[in-house]
């Protein structure tokens, strides 16, 4: 089970936001969307993600006027990236050990996805249902 697996199901579209963009404007972003992270690309390049938990944080520690700077003074800067030959295994790793749900996909130096912890959980589980489902199917027929 790879990354590839996860992509080819849900899509390969990633959400994302210039870093000049005031933080007003990824937060309504992020509502409308119902996603929990934006990528901050600026040249094509990944500079950070801004993530629900960043605005909570930020908001906790400098109040609403942050609403009104640019998301390139909140975002996270240090991004962990995978590839689509990755393991699904090794991407929840990852994210357990980082303490992050987001994780943009990246081939031959562009983002080609992104994947959260409720994709990776998603496919897990309907791997599951469909090895018992194999397993009840060969034990009726043995």
């Amino acid at each position: 089970m790879t990354v590839r697996s996860i992509l080819d199901s849900k899509g390969h579209h990633v959400a994302s936001i210039d870093p000049d963009t005031k933080m007003a404007t990824a937060v309504k972003a992020l509502a409308e969307r119902r996603i929990g992270a934006l990528l901050v690309m600026g040249d094509g390049q990944i500079e950070g993600i801004i993530s629900e938990r960043d605005v909570v944080r930020v908001l906790a520690e400098r109040g609403a006027g942050v609403l009104d700077e640019a998301v390139k003074a909140v975002m996270t800067r240090k991004v962990v990236t995978c590839t689509r030959s990755d393991t699904v295994a090794a991407v929840m790793e990852m994210m357990t050990s980082g303490k992050f749900r987001h994780l943009p996909v990246i081939d031959n130096g562009r983002v080609v996805g992104l994947v959260s912890i409720g994709d990776v959980v998603k496919y897990r589980v309907t791997e599951y249902e469909r090895e018992q489902a194999a397993l009840r199917d060969y034990i009726k027929s043995a």
